[in-house]
């Protein structure tokens, strides 16, 4: 994939929390996902209260939906994930699911956002993505 990671000195090491500073990328396909939840393909929720199950939840359905455009997880550049602020004293599952989703140098850019409620009260957690595939 023509995607570059750079997560200079003079910023903080963000890659103990699971994503890169700066992602470029050249050329491709621009794929954008629309936020995915732990919703299976059922319309069932995975994980109901628990941050953990519904963050890989959610990580896999990025998955899926990166599969179904022609690509792959590390074609992933860029991720908004919010969480519902309830639940941030629990990020560190956040953290654990992003290293194990992304290699340190396939990790893609992200931003995390605390909000106070998401489509649906028991979605703890929801992930935007973007992604580049290589043509």
């Amino acid at each position: 994939m023509p995607k570059e990671t750079i997560n200079p000195a003079d910023l903080f090491p963000s890659l103990q929390y699971g994503f890169s500073q700066v992602v470029t990328s050249s050329g491709g396909k621009s794929v954008y996902l629309s936020g995915q939840v732990a919703w299976d393909a059922s319309q069932r929720i995975v994980g109901p209260g628990d941050l953990r199950l519904q963050t890989r939840q959610s990580l896999e359905n990025v998955k899926t939906a990166m599969e179904a455009a022609g690509g792959q997880l590390n074609d992933v550049v860029s991720m908004r994930i919010y969480i519902v602020e309830a639940m941030l004293d629990e990020s560190r599952h956040v953290s654990e699911a992003l290293r194990g989703y992304f290699s340190e140098d396939q990790a893609p850019a992200t931003t995390w956002i605390g909000v106070r409620a998401l489509a649906d009260k028991e979605f703890l957690i929801e992930i935007e993505a973007i992604g580049v595939i290589e043509l």
